[in-house]
C-alpha cells in the first residue's frame, strides 16, 4: 500500500536537474554528462528495466567499477521502486552466484569489463548457478552496442525509451540498498539499508561539507571519486552526497596515485575522500618523484578519511604537504556508513573519528553491554537514523549485532571526557599474548614515526607457548636499511614487554583490498 509520506533515494537527482541542468554532474577522461542528460539517461533505463518486467521488490545487482553506467545503473534500478545490489569487481563466477542467489537478485547489470577483467563473462560463468536471476545485462565498452555475445545490452534496453520516469513512491523503511559484508564471521551478509538510512546519512555527510562548497547559484564544485562506489563509503559520502549537493564528481576506475595527481591538478578538485593507504600513497608518490605539490593543494578545500583509523603521522604530513585539513570519520556498511566526523566548527583532535553525527548515538560498552567508565575501552554501540534494517534472511545475525537497542559494531573504542571518539582495533584483530591484550593499531601508530618506517601491519600469528605472537609487517622507506634486530631493539624502548613485536616482516607492498584497506589475514 502506497503512503503520501514515500521517500527515494534516487529522487535527488530531480532537484539538481531542475536547479543546475547545464552543471556537469558526472566527468569521466573525456565523457562530460550534465544534470538534465544524467536524468534523462536514468529515465531511459528505468523505463527499460520497468519494460522487461522489473518493479518494486525486485532485488537487481550492479557490478561495475567508477565508470558513468555505475550512477545511471544505480538510480534507475531505485527510481523504479526495486532494491540495489553492489557487487564488488573482483568477484569469481562462485562468488557472484553467490551473491546473486543470497540477495534473491532477479537480475544483473555488469560492465563489459577489460580483458585483464573480463567482468561480463564472469558474470555469464556465473549465471547457470543463479536460476532466479531472469537478465544479464551488459554495459558495453562502446556504449552504442546492441548486442554483447547473445546477452542484452545496455544500449539495447534503453532504445526507444521515454527519458521520463516517475520516482516510484517507496516507504521510507523501504530496502533501497543491499551492501553486502563479511562483518565479524562467516559468509557474506547483505545490509539492508533504507531510502530513509541512505538520504539521511548522504544529506548529513554533504552538511558536513558545507564549510568547503560554494553554495553561490552556478558555482563548480568537484569531487574526485577514487573510493569504489559499490562500497558504502564511495556511494554515500561522495556519490549521493556529491549529486544531492549540485556538485561535479570525477570518476577514476581504480587509485593511482600518478593518476590521482593529475586528475586532481587537471579537474581543478576540490574535494577527495579516501581511505588511510591512498593518503600514505599519494605522500609516497610525491616523495618519490620528487613532485610539488602546489597544483594539487592550490584547488584541494577538503580531505576526508574513512574506512580504517589514519595514523596520526600519515595525517600530519598529509596536512602539511599539501595544506588541507584531514577530516576522520567512522563508519560500517551498517551504518550507512557514516557514524561520526571531525566537524568543521569543533577542534580536530588528531587519532579521533570525531563526534557522533546528527540523529546518531555513540557508546562504548563492557561484554555485558554496561556503559565503561569514560577513557575506558569496550565495544563501539551505535544507534540512531542510519543503522540498517537488519542482515537480509539472517535472524541469528540480526539477534546477535541488534540487541538492546544498539548496534554492536564489533570495534574497540574509547570516548574521551568531550565526546570524541577513538577506534583502538577491531575486536578480531586484537591479539592475546600470553593472556595479556595487544592492539595492534597503538604499534602501528609508534612504529609508523620510525625514521625508516614508510608503512606497516601489526598481526598476531599462532604461537603454541603464549597462544599469539606479535608480527609486524613493514614497508621501509625508500634506501633505508634498518634490520628486523634494529627494529626490534628499537620497539623494546617504545613498548611494554608483552607487547613490542618478535617478529618484523619487510616487504615492497602490503596486500589490499579493492577499498583499499589492509587485508590483514593475508599476513598472518
Amino acid at each position: 500500500m502506497q503512503t503520501a509520506t514515500s521517500l527515494n533515494l534516487a529522487s535527488i537527482l530531480d532537484h539538481q536537474a531542475r536547479m543546475r541542468p547545464g552543471i556537469d554532474a558526472i566527468v569521466f577522461d573525456q565523457v562530460r554528462i550534465d544534470y538534465a542528460a544524467l536524468h534523462g539517461m536514468v529515465g531511459h533505463l528505468a523505463n527499460g528495466l520497468k519494460a522487461l518486467g522489473y518493479g518494486p521488490g525486485d532485488h537487481i545487482a550492479l557490478c561495475c567499477p567508477n565508470l558513468p553506467f555505475f550512477p545511471i545503473a544505480y538510480y534507475a534500478i531505485l527510481r523504479i521502486g526495486a532494491t540495489v545490489v553492489p557487487l564488488n569487481v573482483l568477484m569469481r563466477p562462485r562468488e557472484i552466484a553467490y551473491h546473486l542467489n543470497d540477495s534473491d537478485a532477479t537480475g544483473l547489470l555488469v560492465f563489459e569489463g577489460t580483458p585483464e577483467l573480463p567482468l561480463a563473462q564472469l558474470a555469464v560463468e556465473a549465471m547457470p548457478d543463479a536460476p532466479g536471476c531472469r537478465h544479464l545485462i551488459v554495459m558495453t565498452r562502446n556504449p552504442q552496442a546492441t548486442e554483447h555475445e547473445g546477452q542484452k545490452t545496455l544500449a539495447s534496453v534503453m532504445a526507444g525509451q521515454s527519458p521520463v520516469c516517475p520516482v516510484h513512491p517507496t516507504r521510507p523503511d523501504d530496502t533501497a540498498v543491499m551492501l553486502y559484508t563479511s562483518g565479524t564471521t562467516g559468509q557474506p551478509k547483505g545490509a539492508e539499508l533504507t531510502h530513509s538510512n541512505m538520504v539521511i546519512n548522504a544529506s548529513l555527510s554533504r552538511d558536513l561539507q558545507l564549510p568547503f562548497i560554494d553554495v553561490r547559484p552556478g558555482a563548480r564544485n568537484t569531487l574526485l571519486a577514487t573510493l569504489p562506489l559499490f562500497h558504502s563509503y564511495g556511494q554515500t559520502v561522495l556519490m549521493n552526497a556529491g549529486l544531492l549537493g549540485g556538485s561535479t564528481i570525477v570518476l577514476l576506475p581504480r587509485f593511482e596515485p600518478a593518476a590521482v595527481i593529475e586528475t586532481m591538478v587537471r579537474e581543478k578538485v576540490n574535494l577527495w575522500a579516501g581511505v588511510p593507504t591512498m593518503f600514505w600513497a599519494l605522500l609516497d608518490h610525491v616523495d618519490r618523484h620528487h613532485l610539488s605539490p602546489h597544483g594539487v593543494a592550490e584547488h584541494l578545500r577538503s580531505a576526508t578519511s574513512g574506512g580504517a583509523p589514519i595514523p596520526v603521522e600519515v595525517l600530519t604530513r598529509f596536512e602539511q604537504v599539501f595544506g588541507v585539513a584531514v577530516l576522520e570519520g567512522y563508519g560500517l556498511s551498517e551504518t550507512s556508513p557514516v557514524a561520526t566526523f571531525n566537524q568543521v566548527g569543533r577542534p580536530s583532535k588528531p587519532g579521533t573519528v570525531g563526534l557522533p553525527m546528527p540523529y546518531c548515538e555513540v557508546a562504548v560498552v563492557d561484554d555485558n553491554d554496561e556503559p565503561v567508565p569514560t577513557g575506558a575501552l569496550g565495544e563501539v554501540v551505535i544507534r540512531g537514523h542510519n543503522i540498517m534494517k537488519g542482515y537480509y534472511k539472517r535472524p541469528e545475525a540480526n539477534a546477535e549485532v541488534l540487541r538492546n537497542g544498539w548496534f554492536h559494531s564489533g570495534d574497540i573504542g574509547r570516548l574521551d571526557h568531550d565526546g570524541y571518539l577513538s577506534i583502538v582495533d577491531r575486536k578480531k584483530d586484537m591479539i592475546i599474548r600470553g593472556g595479556f591484550n595487544v592492539y595492534p593499531r597503538e604499534l602501528e601508530e609508534v612504529l609508523m614515526t620510525h625514521p625508516a618506517v614508510s608503512l606497516v601491519a601489526v598481526v598476531g600469528t599462532p604461537d603454541e607457548r603464549l597462544g599469539e605472537e606479535v608480527k609486524a609487517v613493514v614497508v621501509r622507506k625508500p634506501g633505508a636499511t634498518v634490520t628486523d634486530a634494529e627494529l626490534i631493539e628499537w620497539s623494546k624502548g617504545q613498548f611494554a614487554s608483552f607487547k613490542y613485536p618478535r617478529v618484523i616482516e619487510f616487504r615492497d607492498a602490503l596486500p589490499m583490498g579493492p577499498t583499499g584497506k589492509i587485508l590483514k589475514r593475508e599476513m598472518r
